[in-house]
């Protein structure tokens, strides 16, 4: 890591919460580039978001990311913190020309093998897009929205609060979606 960061846990008095912070500390005494705080305001307990100071990046975990998703974790963590992705430069360029307020959430289980990649595409869109947030919810610690949102499998992800897809997709099937503009861009090209 080369720039500080700060991950900022929102945590309520449950056992969920509490391994949360135990790994957050964990993680944050590794180096000292990293800051916790533990008075974060999201609704959604236990959660965290991993900013740069003075930056909300738009990376939120909602849960434990553990299992499959401990991955997506430490990758978020490493670019967060000044890492280059494994990205070309012509996909990050697409990255930052994306127009418009999008937030996506999307829902994930630990034992998922096809939600890291989902997670770690939208997660590299919200740190090189100010106007992209991502929130990566634990199905299982978040249940009513599960319910509420009748979800039947994961990865499932939602954009600005509508059903976006389902299943398995790399950053280059989530940009063609999303990149409304690409077109006008490669006819001025």
């Amino acid at each position: 890591m080369t720039q500080p960061f700060e991950i900022v846990a929102s945590l309520d008095d449950g056992d969920k919460s509490q391994e949360l912070l135990k790994l957050l500390e964990d993680i944050s005494n590794l180096s000292d580039k990293i800051t916790l705080h533990s008075d974060g305001q999201d609704a959604r307990t236990p959660s965290f978001a991993i900013n740069r100071p003075g930056e909300e990046t738009g990376v939120v975990f909602a849960g434990i990311p553990m299992g499959h998703e401990f991955t997506s974790l430490v990758l978020a963590l490493l670019q967060v913190g000044g890492h280059p992705p494994k990205t070309s430069d012509e996909q990050l360029d697409q990255i930052r020309a994306l127009d418009g307020e999008m937030l996506f959430e999307t829902y994930y289980s630990l034992s998922c093998q096809n939600c890291p990649d989902v997670v770690q595409a939208l997660n590299l869109m919200a740190i090189f897009n100010p106007n992209v947030r991502h929130v990566a919810i634990d199905g299982a610690l978040f249940q009513d929205e599960v319910e509420s949102r009748e979800i039947m499998s994961v990865p499932s992800i939602y954009l600005n609060g509508k059903p976006f897809d389902q299943g398995r997709m790399t950053l280059e099937q989530i940009l063609a979606k999303v990149d409304t503009g690409a077109a006008e861009r490669d006819a001025k090209s």
